[in-house]
This record gives C-alpha cells, structure tokens and sequence, in this order.
C-alpha cells in the first residue's frame, strides 16, 4: 500500500504500469490547465496514457492487455490523480469499462478488443433510450449524459430497456456502438473534472446485434457468460469494480495531492494575522495538517479494503450481499475522507489556494465534482449497509 508520506531513499520503484503512472504524473500536471480550457484532455496526454499501455490495463491478456487487478488499477489512477483528476477519471472509465466488455460474450470481444487491442471505451449505463426488437438484434435510439473520455473513445456502452417483439420491457440492457455509429454532443459545462469530457453520446435508429447486448440485473448479480480466458478478474463484482478505480481511486490521488502541496509551500507561506513568520511554526496549522493527513489515510484505508475484498472474492467465493455493501460503503467512505481532507487543507493554507494560478483550487474543484457521482451518494449507501447488517430485506436500490 501506497502512503501519503515521501517514500524513504532507496525504496524500490515499483514495475509495470504502476511505474509508469509515477513517471507521468509531472507530464499530467503539466497539461492539466490546457485540458480544464479545452474541457478535454490534450493530445499530448492522451498520447503519453495510451503509450504506457494505461488504457488497456482492464483488457484480457489474449487481446494484449494486462487484465490487471482492481487493486492495481486503485494504484495506478490514484497516482495519475496526483497530476491530473480528469486524466485518472478517465483512464479509471476507460479500464472499468473494458472490464464490462470482457463479460460480453467473446464474437463481440473480438469485435472490439480483436481488431483494436488498444480500443478505448467510455460508457454510461442509464437506459435513456428506446429500443425494437428486431431479428438477429434490436434497433436503439438515445441520448446518454455524462460518457467520460466519449471525446477519445473507439467504442460506447449504452444502457437501454429491453423489449420483447410485442413491445414489452423485459430487462435493462447495456450495448456496445461503435463510434461510427453515433455523435457526441458537448454538453460538459462543469465546475470540476473539466477535461474528462464527460460529455453526451447520441445515436439515432442503429442497430446493435444480439451478441453486443448483455443483462445488467444478471451482470449486478455475477451471472456472466462462460469465457474462453476462464481469468478469476471476469468474476469480479459489478457495481464494485466499476466503483472503486474510476471514481473512488482518483480522489486518493487527489487528496494526497492537495496535502503535498500545502506541506511544501507551508516551509515558506507566512501565517498572516500571526507572529509566526511561517505556517509550518504554528501548532493550529499543523494540527490542521494532521488531521487532513489522517483523514487521506483513512480513506486509503477503506479504499483498498474495498480492492481487496473484491480481488480476493473473484478469486474465490463472490462476495455475498453484506460484504458487497460493506466494499460500496468502504469506496464511499474514501470519497468522503478525501472531501473532508482537503477542505481543511484549504482552510489552513488560506485564501491564496483559490487563486487561478494555484493548483489547489483545481484540486478542490475536482474532487468535489468527483465525489458527488449519484453512484456514491454517502447516506443512501450507508441505509442499505445498515439495513443488510440488521437483517431488514427491504431494498432501496438494485446497486447491491
């Protein structure tokens, strides 16, 4: 596990992509105000992240992936935070998304991954569409909000209802379109993660074959399609893998961010108001500075916690119901820590963090953009992690 303190002289550095994260967290930072003006993130970026082989880590390793743990992707997006938020939003999107598309079955895999190892996917699962059943397939059309990397994506993953050929709403589906096959509507007008892009994808009357659509009600309760790779990770629980990496795991990274900057510029900031001459003199600052790190290690935590205990059940026995919603609450406890973390950062750094030319006010921005995903909503998760631990069966959401 990773520490929000500096790693000792001499520590090792650790290989694969987790390496290379650390080497391009510099080269992120610095693209960081070009992609908040773009809303999108430069060329540059997108480049370097495809280059380290970051958005095929999700992919199964016969397309050449590294079909990588939930615990290495938590590692690599946090640190990716530590440059750049919306580029660890979205190359945390992206993987999470491969991921589902490993559960499809394999004509459609090979269709995406087989022509294009390096194929990036965004998706948004909200069935805001209609749909006909149609022989060999169905025909949708649709608006979906909020497609994360939809700007640099090859491929989409669309929610829709599915009918049956009277017209009947029979399940909820997700799709595969390629990008030929709809347009993307800038639509992302945002206070936070502003380069993610996150913006609409529209299609209109496509026709998406059966082998392209699976079940979301039987991927949330792990009845996936036999694959041919027979990999412990397409075993891994829904809601909780395509939770922690894209949007737990860049708020670590985010927070450790705000900490390492206030340590460091408090060597030289003067504590206005005060005799002491520097904020880092002053035993308010740095209990400030202390709590903040203790909340951020909390939150570290819980979030690989949650990683684990995912790892291990896909490995092993699935999870049952309460040590899923104990993994939800885990990776929405992190986001929570993180949000406390960095307000008290920026309380006790002062007014200056809310310069345009401070990376801390983007940080703040971020994160709390980040943490307010409806996925994560803190209260509603903490009911059903409450209900399920005093044995009352009624459910508030099919998110298990």
């Amino acid at each position: 596990m990773s520490t929000t303190t500096p790693a000792p002289a001499g520590t090792p550095v650790p290989p694969g992509p987790l390496r290379a994260a650390r080497e391009l967290v510099p080269l992120l930072a610095r693209g960081a105000e070009q992609g908040e003006r773009d809303r999108r993130l430069t060329e540059e970026t997108v480049k370097a992240l495809a280059g380290a082989g970051l958005f095929k880590l999700a992919v199964p390793k016969r397309y050449g992936g590294h079909e990588a743990s939930l615990r290495t992707l938590v590692d690599v997006t946090s640190t990716l935070a530590e440059g750049d938020g919306s580029s660890a939003w979205v190359v945390g999107v992206c993987n999470s998304v491969a991921w589902v598309v490993s559960l499809f079955p394999e004509r459609a895999q090979d269709e995406l991954f087989g022509a294009d190892p390096e194929a990036k996917v965004s998706g948004v699962l909200t069935p805001s569409a209609t749909a006909t059943k149609v022989e060999g397939g169905y025909r949708v059309s649709g608006r979906w909000h909020y497609a994360s990397g939809a700007w640099h994506a090859d491929w989409a993953l669309i929610g829709f209802p599915v009918p049956d050929g009277t017209g009947e709403i029979v399940d909820q589906g997700m799709a595969l379109l390629p990008a030929a096959d709809y347009t993307v509507e800038e639509s992302w007008f945002v206070a936070g993660m502003r380069a993610t892009g996150s913006n609409c994808v529209v299609a209109e009357d496509v026709f998406v074959p059966d082998h392209r659509v699976l079940s979301v009600p039987k991927a949330m309760a792990g009845e996936y399609p036999p694959q041919r790779s027979g990999s412990s990770l397409a075993r891994s629980a829904f809601t909780q893998f395509l939770t922690g990496a894209p949007l737990a795991a860049p708020q670590l990274g985010l927070g450790r961010a705000a900490l390492d900057l206030v340590r460091t510029q408090a060597a030289a900031k003067a504590f206005t108001f005060t005799f002491f001459e520097k904020q880092r003199d002053s035993a308010a600052f740095q209990l400030r500075v202390a709590e903040a790190a203790l909340r951020i290690d909390s939150a570290e935590l819980h979030l690989y916690r949650a990683a684990d205990d995912i790892d291990a059940a896909a490995r092993g026995l699935p999870l049952d119901a309460l040590g899923r919603l104990r993994a939800r609450t885990d990776l929405s406890a992190a986001v929570g820590y993180v949000t406390e973390a960095v307000d008290i950062l920026l309380t006790a750094h002062g007014a200056g963090g809310f310069a345009e030319t401070s990376p801390l006010q983007r940080i703040w921005r971020d994160s709390a953009v980040g943490a307010r995903h409806a996925i994560l909503q803190p209260q509603m998760i903490k009911e059903m992690y409450g209900k399920a631990l005093l044995g009352v069966e009624e459910q508030i959401s099919p998110l298990v």
